[in-house]
């Protein structure tokens, strides 16, 4: 600390730093969430009201804001994910299943367009991507260990039912409501788990 500065002085520029910090996280989600799917460093500051060196003396880059908008949110869906009562006949806890997806997908929307959208160019998301992945597919192993006992080929086509890209395809494509969608991806899963 420079001789002539106190620890308020110090405790002050300390939190600065974090309120503009917080300000351009905050900043890119609410865009995101406004449609603005690949918002830029200077469309995320005129939000967060600060200056576009400001910017990049938090974030070297977009990557790096990236992960730390990921970073503000993880715990929120990933919490979505866990907390569910699993028990039930087969039926029970597909519908269960489908319906808390849905709701993930639902609260996240844009937030998935938007890694979608930048996937490509953006290692950290590429990463988060296959993070995300992974965990939905794991979900699903916690909601219906009878998936580990079928084809492989059967257990693509689960995941695939009941992916965001599914979900995407019947809400926005095809201009299906919640529960239509729902309907529409228990029935396919129930026809595939029976089957089995």
């Amino acid at each position: 600390m420079p001789k002539d500065a106190t620890p308020v002085e110090s405790d002050g520029r300390r939190q600065r730093t974090e309120r503009s910090r917080s300000a351009i996280i905050n900043a890119a989600l609410e865009l995101i969430e406004e449609g603005v799917l690949i918002a830029t460093a200077q469309q995320i500051t005129d939000r967060a009201n600060v200056g576009i060196r400001t910017f990049f003396r938090h974030f070297e880059d977009m990557g790096a804001l990236a992960q730390a908008v990921d970073e503000s949110i993880r715990g929120q869906y990933e919490a979505a994910m866990l907390d569910a009562d699993r028990s039930g006949t087969l039926e029970e806890r597909i519908l269960h299943a489908v319906e808390r997806h849905a709701d993930v997908y639902e609260q996240n929307y844009n937030i998935i367009l938007a890694t979608t959208a930048q996937r490509w160019r953006l290692e950290v998301l590429q990463q988060n991507y296959a993070r995300v992945q992974k965990g939905l597919r794991k979900d699903l192993d916690n909601w219906l260990p009878e998936l580990k006992t079928i084809a492989s080929s059967q257990r693509e086509a689960i995941d695939a039912i009941a992916s965001f890209e599914m979900w995407h395809r019947l809400r926005e494509h095809q201009g299906l409501s919640v529960k239509t969608c729902i309907e529409i991806i228990n029935g396919l899963l129930l026809n595939l788990t029976q089957s089995a």
